[in-house]
């Protein structure tokens, strides 16, 4: 028995959801690049759903780029969240202001 393709798309549509409101609402920066993620995974959802109704392998592909894509944005956030708190001590996105050399 297999679930129709709505349920997958409404599961998508609420993690990409909470991911903008956390991008939204939240001010720490582990807090957006974490929300920023649930967007990018509520996107493969979506992608691997399509893919399986269609009966074609095009969703898997562009859900591995997409995954391939996230893993480097990750690390490269989180050195620059390291980064920004080595010199200021702090990852509210208000308090820092400026990042100067």
């Amino acid at each position: 028995m297999s679930l129709p393709i709505s349920y997958y798309l409404l599961l998508g549509a609420a993690l990409f959801t909470i991911g903008v409101i956390g991008v939204l609402v939240r001010r720490n920066m582990l807090v957006l690049l974490m929300s920023i993620e649930l967007i990018l995974n509520a996107s493969n959802l979506t992608f691997i759903a399509f893919s399986k109704y269609r009966g074609d392998l095009n969703g898997h592909l562009f859900s591995f780029f997409s995954i391939a894509v996230a893993a480097a944005e990750a690390a490269v956030g989180l050195a620059i969240v390291i980064h920004i708190f080595r010199h200021f001590r702090s990852t509210n996105v208000d308090e820092v202001t400026t990042i100067q050399g």
